[in-house]
């Protein structure tokens, strides 16, 4: 079996996106989270290989909800999904913690580039 992914979006359509294109590569989505709350609480049970996070959550930042997982498991691998026109946003989330970013909408070979050089 493939790799384990939580995907963290409030966005139905960008999360069936985002398990459709993991899905082809093999990996698998073991939980969905609509916040950061449902997030921490579903990382905990779940122990995921890699985390997909909008940074535009509805009940924390991008940044805050990094720092969080991170507080929770500072080996925590997440890759932070941003909108154009949130590059600071993807700095900063960078900055705090996360392993890098891929811009929406969702190239699906620079979505699989990214997540293989994050979880091996």
């Amino acid at each position: 079996m493939g790799k384990r992914v939580l995907i963290v979006d409030d966005s139905f359509g960008d999360r069936l996106v985002l398990r459709d294109a993991l899905a082809s590569f093999g990996w698998h989505v073991v939980g969905e989270a609509k916040n950061f709350r449902e997030s921490l609480e579903k990382y905990r049970n779940l122990k995921p290989d890699l985390v997909l996070m909008d940074a535009a959550i509805p009940d924390v930042d991008g940044v805050s909800a990094v720092l969080g997982l991170l507080r929770e498991d500072s080996e925590a691998n997440i890759l932070m999904c941003v909108t154009r026109g949130q590059r600071v946003l993807a700095l900063e989330a960078v900055q705090a913690g996360a392993k890098d970013f891929i811009t929406k909408p969702i190239n699906p070979r620079q979505l699989r580039r990214i997540i293989y050089s994050l979880v091996r």
